[in-house]
């Protein structure tokens, strides 16, 4: 009789593997409640990216989101176009332009965040334990 150990690799390549089909499958949920404010993924990376306060150069957006420079200016346009983001002028170099979101664009995130907080229904399944289980999971994850 054949015995194979299941490796530790193995086993985080299969957890990983779970949570990853599980975000994809969930996927509609965001998508829908993109769609039901006109907006696209695109959209909401900008918008989880930005603030009314703290303003953001074109370059260190298009740094942090991994594109270049012209696909974020696309991007702030789109997002200026629907009235949720603008361009303001640094304070302390007028010759630099931050953008910021507008009210409307901090209110738009506001309700996207929220939606996308509101568990899928797979989760509503799972019993307290199993929840308070992989919450902890989570939690150490992110913590590291």
């Amino acid at each position: 009789m054949i015995t194979t150990r299941t490796t530790k690799l193995q086993m985080a390549e299969r957890a990983w593997g779970l949570m990853f089909a599980f975000f994809v499958r969930t996927h509609p949920q965001r998508t829908a409640a993109l769609a039901s404010r006109g907006l696209t993924p695109n959209d909401s990376r900008g918008l989880n990216t930005l603030d009314t306060e703290q303003g953001r150069t074109m370059h260190s957006l298009a740094e942090e989101w991994g594109c270049d420079a012209s696909n974020a200016t696309w991007i702030v346009n789109r997002l200026e176009r629907l009235g949720l983001a603008e361009r303001r002028a640094d304070p302390d170099d007028g010759r630099v332009r931050l953008v910021v979101l507008t009210t409307e664009g901090a209110a738009t995130k506001k309700a996207v965040l929220a939606e996308f907080h509101t568990p899928p229904g797979q989760l509503l399944r799972l019993e307290r334990g199993e929840l308070e289980a992989l919450s902890a999971t989570l939690l150490r994850l992110l913590d590291e």
